[in-house]
């Protein structure tokens, strides 16, 4: 299975989990408040389901089309609306039989003006009783408001609840495990890009805007992720200085990629111990800093493992650099087996979650995905960030999975995924379960109902901005490809 197969499974299997709990927030609160609930779809069905049963008074289904689902309740008006619905057609065809019948001269011009009119009138006769339809006690606009209120932010809830059930899972099963910046004794190697913005091989970052750092992955994203200048305080040969980094520079480097490899901890190869005996009667000694060999400088520890690898079997030239300072040239046999020493190395940091301390672990977890993500939709709308182009679609999304099945990195994305959605589901605009709750407050705050007009073009406002924002995602997804 290629790798690309794999990420596609992944991300269709994550999809499908998200939206059936998303639905299944609506329809649970709709049946314990007795709404009649017709349909639980996975995916939309236009046209055509995949699968479909009826269980009770519920029809359930799989769709086709992989962007979204829903939970369709029951409303009183719906032969109206497709009584309306049939009768609009008939408008249509009248109007174009009307067309022809005048460029022919036809003398059935005044039939069919008539008959137009009387659909005309027809039409309006059947959305009055659609305004003067009482509502029946089983549908949603038959409950008080706060009822419909719950049942609208049920599905952002749930997933939310998802996200937070996730990561109190992985904290209990495969605890936290990270690198510490109080560890990076010997601080950072940058790239060019890094080294551009003012750092130097050896700086350890302190602080990012006066917070400090404890987890060394956040420091990328605390850079990447800004709307301003920000002021960076290294550590810089035993002494603390401020770098100020504009946020022009900022976010050219993340347009260039210059992100990707921006640092990597500073892990000299120093020697732990000496185990073979060869090496030890080479000279090599605990503490040695090993700074060459034949000539080539090694850095940190991950530089120097393909220089042995290729040095294997031979006797090398090995350059040491002991307490005062001092270069030593050693003449070191290697072996198949490396130079026969052990390294001091960094070790990440692990913390175990018992079953009770995980749940309040995973609160926070998601309470702080939740807060990152919806700065970035902030400095969205900021013009200088350019987040606006980092936007994706379902390839981007997919492509974040890994190219072979990894349980933790599946669980640990569908989390943020599902942080994302309840996210996106919150936003004040029409037709997305936040443009619902905005009129639902209107209503519980003024004690009257939005007019149903109003709501009736700002859905179909929401609809298309919504549309607009979709083509833009995968349409730019689409172009990365080919650049």
């Amino acid at each position: 299975m290629t790798p690309v197969l794999i990420q596609a499974l992944q991300f269709f299997a994550s999809l499908s989990l998200l939206v059936l709990i998303h639905e299944f927030g609506h329809f649970i609160t709709a049946r314990m408040f007795g709404m009649r609930v017709d349909k639980f779809y996975l995916f939309f069905n236009p046209w055509f389901s995949l699968w479909k049963r009826k269980i009770g008074s519920v029809e359930y289904g799989i769709g086709w089309l992989p962007l979204g689902g829903y939970v369709s309740i029951y409303d009183n008006r719906e032969p109206l609306y497709k009584k309306e619905e049939e009768l609009s057609k008939k408008l249509d065809e009248a109007k174009d039989k009307l067309k022809r019948a005048k460029r022919a001269n036809s003398a059935n011009v005044a039939t069919l003006e008539a008959e137009i009119n009387s659909l005309k009138a027809d039409i309006e006769a059947v959305k009055e009783e659609c305004r003067n339809l009482a509502p029946s006690k089983d549908e949603l606009r038959g409950k008080p408001a706060w009822q419909r209120l719950i049942v609208m932010i049920a599905g952002v809830v749930m997933n939310v609840i998802l996200a937070i059930v996730i990561y109190s899972g992985m904290l209990y099963h495969w605890g936290e495990s990270y690198y510490h910046n109080d560890d990076m004794t010997y601080g950072y190697l940058y790239n060019e890009e890094a080294e551009a913005l003012g750092f130097v091989d050896g700086d350890r970052i302190l602080t990012i805007d006066n917070e400090p750092i404890e987890n060394i992955n956040t420091i990328v994203e605390r850079l990447l992720i800004v709307d301003h200048d920000l002021e960076v305080k290294v550590e810089r040969n035993a002494e603390e200085m401020t770098l100020t980094l504009p946020l022009n520079d900022l976010v050219a480097m993340r347009e260039r990629g210059g992100h990707k490899g921006f640092f990597k901890p500073n892990a000299p190869f120093i020697v732990e111990s000496v185990v073979a005996e060869s090496a030890q009667e080479a000279g090599l000694m605990a503490g040695d800093k090993i700074i060459a060999i034949n000539d080539v400088e090694t850095p940190d520890y991950a530089t120097a493992q393909p220089i042995i690898a290729g040095c294997a079997n031979t006797t090398t030239t090995v350059t040491v650099e002991r307490e005062r300072g001092e270069s030593i040239c050693l003449e070191v046999p290697i072996s198949e087996q490396g130079i026969g020493i052990t390294t001091t190395m960094i070790a990440p940091r692990y913390k175990e979650y018992t079953f009770w301390q995980s749940i309040p672990a995973g609160v926070k977890r998601a309470g702080k995905e939740i807060k990152g993500y919806w700065d970035q939709i902030v400095m969205m709308f900021n013009p200088e960030t350019k987040l606006y182009k980092e936007m994706g679609g379902f390839i981007s999304i997919g492509s974040i999975f890994p190219g072979a099945w990894n349980w933790y990195a599946f669980w640990n994305i569908t989390a943020l995924i599902s942080i994302i959605l309840a996210v996106m589901n919150l936003l004040p605009i029409p037709v997305l379960d936040g443009g619902h709750v905005l009129f639902t407050l209107w209503e519980i705050i003024t004690r009257r109902k939005p007019n149903e007009k109003l709501l009736v073009v700002l859905q179909n406002i929401g609809f298309w901005l919504l549309m607009a924002l979709l083509v833009y995602a995968n349409g730019s997804d689409i172009l990365r490809l080919f650049q």
